[in-house]
């Protein structure tokens, strides 16, 4: 009979128990995952059962975990997104967690640039740590990624992004996210790479304080290559902050634009 051992089909004898194969394949495995669910037993193995043996502290290798991804995935969204690049520009509310979901989606490449350093008031909603307070976003985010997926390429630049600067730092990615916070730079971005590397993908951001409706969040193609993600009014004002879940689900919308966008879908 066949089961699925770490997602790769493995043919078994029917009198074959959970310990006895994880002696033979994976001795110093400590968590012994069945169907979705730790197992502290000997149970029979059964047809099509899914198993997952799991020694704590170990890394998997980048094929090992890149098969579980591609089973999660489906081989030819998984194959794509390896090979594709995307660019963020700004690590805070909006591009950390975009950074995050496209990280733990296997995007083989990311290019993270964010002057800026992590601050106490940024802990409300971007995706750092207390301990990593004074760091520069760029090299606090590459860290956490790291932890979550290191076999993901990643670049990612401590400095301000300026119309000299674009072309040469994003003109390989494939999609790039604007996550800035001030009017004036999300202006000075969509203008400048529109211009300079024409033909490629932009999904921005507008209008996501507050904790307004979640349905007034939307994806919209404002004109050609340029998406917009948001409600496109509701900015951060005195009584209208800046807060994780509304932050939260644009920078998903976002996420998925870019996925959409790199397996030729709409993302609207």
């Amino acid at each position: 009979m066949q089961i699925l051992l770490n997602e790769q089909p493995l043919d078994i004898t029917p009198d074959t128990r959970l310990r006895q194969l994880r002696d033979r394949v994976q001795p110093h495995a400590d968590v012994l995952i069945r169907n979705g669910h730790a197992e502290t037993g000997d149970p029979l193995l059964a047809e099509g059962d899914r198993i997952v043996f799991i020694q704590r502290g170990q890394i998997p290798s980048a094929n090992e975990l890149e098969s579980q991804l591609t089973a999660r995935h489906s081989p030819g969204v998984h194959q794509r997104l390896k090979q594709a690049t995307v660019g963020i520009a700004g690590l805070g509310g909006l591009g950390s967690p975009v950074a995050v979901a496209l990280a733990r989606s296997g995007i083989g490449r990311l290019i993270l640039i964010d002057f800026d350093v992590v601050e106490p008031s940024n802990l409300n909603r971007q995706q750092y740590f207390i301990d990593q307070l004074g760091l520069p976003k760029a090299v606090a985010l590459k860290e956490t990624l790291n932890r979550i997926n290191p076999y993901v390429s990643i670049e990612a630049h401590a400095l301000r992004l300026t119309p000299a600067n674009i072309s040469s730092l994003f003109g390989e990615v494939d999609v790039l996210v604007e996550a800035f916070d001030r009017a004036d730079q999300k202006a000075m971005l969509v203008e400048t790479f529109l211009s300079q590397c024409p033909g490629k993908p932009l999904v921005a951001g507008s209008g996501l304080a507050g904790f307004g409706p979640s349905n007034s969040i939307v994806t919209r193609q404002v004109a050609g290559n340029l998406y917009l993600v948001g409600d496109g009014e509701t900015a951060a004002a005195p009584g209208t902050g800046l807060m994780a879940p509304r932050v939260g689900i644009a920078a998903h919308h976002q996420a998925n634009a870019v996925l959409r966008l790199l397996l030729g879908e709409d993302p609207q």
